[in-house]
């Protein structure tokens, strides 16, 4: 099951023409992701103080399909594609009453803080791979 994330257009998202920024997509959805792995009983605070671990955009796959305007009520779906040992995929997509306006595919990796690759902590993956909120 995706874990559901509510946004709400202001003005502040749009552009000349009324309709949502593209990247303010990025926003919407890197919101969702940390409030889905807040969800998951993850304090990303706590992992990088305990742990010396944070998570990185490594790739993005987008697709604009419709466009949001001012005034929208949104919400973000996020679903666990893949865990591998220092890598998260996802697919988290932008809704407006069901209908599909923004898809994304976002791969994520586990660094140190200095930035090289570290492997997800076991306890870690196992709440990303247990049941998906």
């Amino acid at each position: 099951m995706a874990h559901r994330f509510g946004v709400k257009v202001y003005y502040e998202d749009t552009d000349l023409a009324g309709i949502v920024y593209y990247a303010n997509y990025l926003k919407f959805i890197e919101r969702a992701r940390t409030e889905w792995v807040s969800s998951l009983g993850v304090d990303q605070g706590r992992l990088r103080a305990e742990a010396g671990i944070v998570f990185a955009v490594r790739r993005i796959e987008a697709d604009y399909l419709r466009p949001a305007k001012f005034g929208d009520e949104l919400v973000v779906e996020t679903a666990l594609q893949s865990v591998g040992g220092a890598r998260i995929v996802l697919e988290q997509v932008v809704l407006r009453g069901g209908e599909r306006l923004f898809a994304s595919v976002v791969t994520l990796v586990c660094l140190t803080e200095d930035g090289h690759a570290a492997r997800l902590p076991v306890e870690l993956r196992s709440r990303l791979a247990g049941p998906v909120h």
